[in-house]
């Protein structure tokens, strides 16, 4: 088995992902950089591989079967072990989305990549991660699944507008992440949650505050974390955000 740190990241091919991917590059990791478009997955690859990154392409659609599978069959083929995994992929599911108008379809496609994507593939690449010596997992989350922020009083600490799909897969995808830490207690695996903050990406029209080089920091810390790091925890710059 190769002594590099391999990582996969989920929806690498633009913002917020394809800065996690280069991040964990310029430490040296070798990234797998997963994307649904193969021409898409194509650019990024090389345009890493000219900043230096020993990247490669891993054709992954986190709502398909079939696709994670093959993707958990290349990692392990090439180098029998997964160091890191971001789950970083992930949609809003447009907007409006209020609780009166929102449809049960809009809800059904944002859970089913948002969790249901990050279920998939982090249980497809477990046997991977555990071969690891430092296995470590991050979920790209958002503050505006923490309940508490989103139940205070408007101006405090309230976030995000009404949502009634993505803010809630979010903290669907929080609560998934605790489970997650206390089943794989005491194995070396560390999974944490990290917001980004509000990054100008394609996802939410650029209208963002924050460069996607930005966001991404929080997720490479935690790709990185020491043996005795956290676990369970959600993250963003200023610290702990709360649940």
């Amino acid at each position: 088995m190769s002594e590099q740190t391999i990582a996969l990241v989920t929806g690498a091919n633009k913002g917020i992902g394809y800065e996690i991917a280069a991040g964990l590059g310029a430490l040296g990791h070798t990234v797998g950089v997963g994307a649904r478009s193969p021409e898409r997955l194509a650019e990024a690859v090389e345009k890493l591989r000219a900043e230096g990154v020993d990247a490669f392409p891993v054709p992954l659609d986190v709502t398909s079967d079939e696709s994670v599978a093959a993707a958990a069959s290349l990692l392990g083929e090439r180098f029998g072990r997964l160091d890191v995994l971001v789950n970083n992929a992930g949609v809003t599911g447009g907007v409006p989305q209020t609780p009166t108008t929102v449809t049960p379809e809009i809800v059904r496609t944002v859970v089913e990549t948002n969790v249901i994507g990050v279920i998939r593939v982090t249980n497809a690449v477990l046997p991977l991660l555990r071969r690891s010596a430092a296995p470590r997992v991050v979920n790209v989350s958002s503050t505006v699944g923490s309940l508490a922020r989103q139940s205070s009083l408007p101006g405090a600490e309230a976030v995000g507008p009404v949502s009634a799909a993505y803010a809630p897969s979010k903290t669907f995808l929080n609560a998934v992440t605790l489970q997650y830490a206390k089943e794989l207690h005491g194995t070396g695996i560390l999974i944490n949650a990290a917001c980004p903050g509000y990054c100008a990406t394609d996802l939410n029209g650029f209208s963002g505050v924050r460069t996607p080089r930005e966001g991404a920091a929080m997720a490479v810390r935690l790709a990185t974390l020491p043996d005795d790091g956290p676990s369970g925890s959600f993250f963003e710059d200023a610290g702990v955000v709360p649940w």
